[in-house]
């Protein structure tokens, strides 16, 4: 949809911000990318409508027929004493910090509601509720606008450069040929270290492009499990503890044997570890805020990365002057766009490094920032402030299996894949349903004659 359409109801993806074409452009640099690594035409462009499904699949996410709540209760857009804040707590930890820095018991039986929460941070001011959060490990920041973001410092260090970025390194191993066709990444290995959306979209992405993605958690960080229906098609998923010799030790085998390592966390965090990256393994990263300025070392998530950008004030509804933050209401754009973006982008780049791996043996870094996505959506043309609601994806975009969730057997409905051709053949489903989240022996299922000499 192009500015001034007017609400024409045919977009998928409707907003002010361009998200159809940031969305559709994601997925055509995977296809492109696979295309270029198997030899094959890339053919014709992503379908808009499992594209906008594929973005929007938590929407669109069903157990036994009935939806499910993307955000927990204390998650969202909250009045400040100046302003508005967003808040981020379905993860129990985050919950637990968010109610400690606003002094709030934090117990089961006491359960804080969210009118108690809207009154404490009503006390406080926006940039104080900010640098508490930032302070304890807590989610939360200031809303700003567009303008405000660009002239901070993170903000600047979000618009230095593309929305990933590619280095190669010196380290080397012996080159390894792709595989020609659809899958041009079958017997490549990938250790996915990451977690909610943006990573596991991507190492779902290359599972679908042939590679075998084992995914490893800490047991005590435990995952939203029906989160993980939506994100883990395609891969195993295994428990480890890092914290512990036997667990370093058994990461590091599986790295030592992998070609990709993929990181959700932190920068850092992983490497607080002392795992080594084995010589000629393509290494991946995609954080919030990305790996320079004040805020690399800050949580965040798609949510939090529109509100502190600006996205939350330019989707939102005006009261008064556009993109003042105590008096402009906060919106949210159509799909976790940011998050979803950054995921393909980064597993194109990463097919295009071990592309370029398969001729020179060389390691390569790649690391993706959904801040950097943000500066890219708020910098682009065509927006459309008389947009109509988002268009529901069809019944076509999306398909169901009988899978484990929470100890119990479920029907889940999730979405398709975006990518809906490969050398022109269709892609109706990726290679599996998502697996019980950590029920696998944290061991690669790819046999060593799948991988040459070197497996």
């Amino acid at each position: 949809m192009t500015a001034g359409t007017g609400g024409v109801g045919h977009d998928f993806l409707a907003a002010t911000l361009p998200v159809r074409g940031l969305a559709i452009a994601s997925v055509a640099a995977v296809r492109d990318a696979a295309a270029r690594a198997g030899g094959f035409d890339p053919g014709p462009a992503p379908d808009p409508e499992r594209v906008a499904a594929a973005f929007a699949s938590d929407r669109l996410l069903r157990v036994d027929g009935a939806p499910v709540d993307g955000f927990a209760p204390l998650s969202g857009f909250f009045r400040a004493a100046d302003g508005w804040v967003r808040t981020h707590a379905n993860y129990p930890h985050h919950r637990a910090r968010l109610l400690a820095l606003l002094d709030l018991p934090a117990t089961v039986a006491d359960h804080p509601s969210r009118d108690d929460v809207a009154t404490a941070l009503a006390a406080r001011s926006a940039q104080e509720v900010e640098d508490l959060a930032a302070s304890v490990g807590a989610i939360a920041v200031r809303v700003r606008s567009a303008d405000e973001w660009r002239a901070s410092a993170p903000g600047r260090a979000a618009a230095s450069g593309p929305g990933v970025r590619t280095a190669v390194r010196d380290d080397a191993a012996p080159p390894r040929p792709l595989a020609p066709g659809p899958r041009p990444l079958a017997g490549l290995r990938v250790l996915d270290l990451t977690r909610v959306i943006a990573g596991p979209v991507a190492t779902r992405t290359l599972a679908l492009l042939g590679a075998d993605v084992l995914r490893v958690d800490p047991p005590g960080l435990p995952e939203i499990e029906v989160q993980h229906l939506d994100t883990g098609q395609g891969k195993r998923s295994a428990l480890l503890d890092l914290a512990t010799p036997d667990g370093r030790a058994r990461a590091q085998e599986l790295l030592d044997a992998a070609d990709v390592l993929v990181t959700g966390y932190r920068p850092g965090a992983v490497e607080a570890f002392g795992l080594r990256l084995p010589g000629g393994a393509v290494r991946a990263r995609v954080s919030a805020w990305g790996d320079d300025g004040p805020w690399a070392r800050r949580r965040g998530f798609d949510s939090i990365v529109q509100a502190a950008s600006g996205i939350a004030l330019v989707e939102g509804t005006r009261d008064g002057t556009v993109g003042d933050a105590s008096t402009s209401a906060p919106g949210a754009l159509p799909a976790q766009a940011l998050d979803h973006a950054t995921g393909y982008l980064l597993a194109a780049a990463v097919v295009d490094a071990l592309a370029d791996r398969a001729a020179d043996g060389r390691g390569r870094d790649v690391d993706g920032a959904l801040a950097r996505t943000a500066n890219a959506l708020l910098a682009a043309p065509g927006r459309d402030p008389a947009h109509g609601p988002p268009r529901t994806p069809g019944a076509r975009c999306v398909v169901g299996h009988r899978v484990r969730l929470d100890g119990r057997d479920v029907e889940a409905t999730t979405t398709r894949p975006a990518l809906d051709r490969l050398a022109g053949e269709p892609v109706d489903d990726y290679p599996a349903p998502a697996r019980p989240w950590g029920a696998d022996a944290p061991r690669w299922a790819t046999p060593p004659g799948a991988r040459g000499a070197d497996g």
